[in-house]
């Protein structure tokens, strides 16, 4: 007899099992997410007990059966808000039992209160600016409290950029001043000075950002390691997508995680700018 045959066959079956009853879990959770169905309900309705399916679930989306519960719930009033559902009436048909329920998922989630997603962005006030930069040009949007994102582009691209960034937002009010972002990226750049950041993103994303701040310059981090350095070792996917939504480039050094191979992956701005802003912190920091 193989053991080790019998070994990966059973093993195999169990990943099988496991995929179908979260898969289970996915459909029943899109079906009743307005019920807000207990740990209990979803557990039992894919056939194993609470604390089994929390983990198992936990372990292949990389999130809790609650915060997905939540991530579905913004989804969808954010969408009925942009249509234009009042707050009352997006709260009501969620489920939630009062507006100040959806107020604290929307801040959860996006830093947003619920009217402020509605007007996507109308009544904010953001300047914008192209600077030179040892990356190319970058695109600079500064919010009153502080830069908001910076991305990157080549000559002739720095209006898709704009517009790329802008689209967070496009009922704010934009209002172009390059001088402001020649002072920023002097200080960013050749002064090396600390800026103060105005960000918008969920708590997930910004643990990861977070993180992301921890990792030193000239140095490299796998996707599966950053998932373990923040207690998560089944995110790495999760994590990958908090990286790729990071609005503030080069500040927060989403260009410093690597693929699983230790390869160059996908960034949002070029693999080549990747490149060359490790090999610009290898030479000077």
């Amino acid at each position: 007899m193989d053991m080790g045959k019998d070994k990966t066959n059973a093993a195999d079956a169990q990943t099988l099992t496991d995929y179908q009853r979260v898969t289970a879990a996915l459909s029943f959770l899109d079906a009743h997410w307005q019920a807000h169905p207990s740990l209990h309900a979803i557990a039992r309705h894919v056939g194993v007990s609470d604390a089994h399916f929390h983990r198992l679930f936990s372990r292949w989306t990389g999130t809790s059966p609650k915060r997905f519960m939540d991530a579905l719930t913004h989804d969808q009033t954010r969408a009925w808000l942009l249509q234009g559902v009042s707050v009352l009436d997006a709260t009501l048909a969620a489920g939630l039992s009062s507006p100040s329920r959806l107020h604290d998922l929307f801040i959860a989630h996006e830093a947003l209160t619920p009217g402020q997603a509605k007007k996507r962005g109308a009544g904010l006030s953001f300047t914008w600016g192209v600077a030179t930069t040892p990356f190319g040009l970058g695109v600079f949007l500064i919010a009153p409290r502080g830069l908001s994102a910076l991305g990157f582009a080549d000559p002739g691209e720095e209006i898709t950029a704009f517009e790329d960034l802008r689209g967070r937002y496009p009922a704010a009010h934009y209002a172009r001043d390059d001088t402001a972002a020649k002072a920023l990226a002097t200080q960013i750049f050749d002064d090396r000075k600390g800026v103060a950041l105005a960000l918008y993103g969920t708590q997930w994303q910004r643990q990861v950002w977070r993180a992301l701040l921890s990792i030193p310059p000239g140095r490299s981090i796998q996707y599966g390691a950053l998932a373990r350095h923040l207690g998560k070792p089944g995110a790495a996917r999760a994590v990958g997508t908090a990286v790729g939504r990071n609005p503030v480039s080069w500040l927060i050094p989403c260009h410093r995680v690597l693929g699983s191979d230790a390869r160059l992956t996908g960034y949002h701005w070029g693999v080549n700018r990747k490149r060359s802003m490790l090999a610009y912190e290898a030479a000077n920091l």
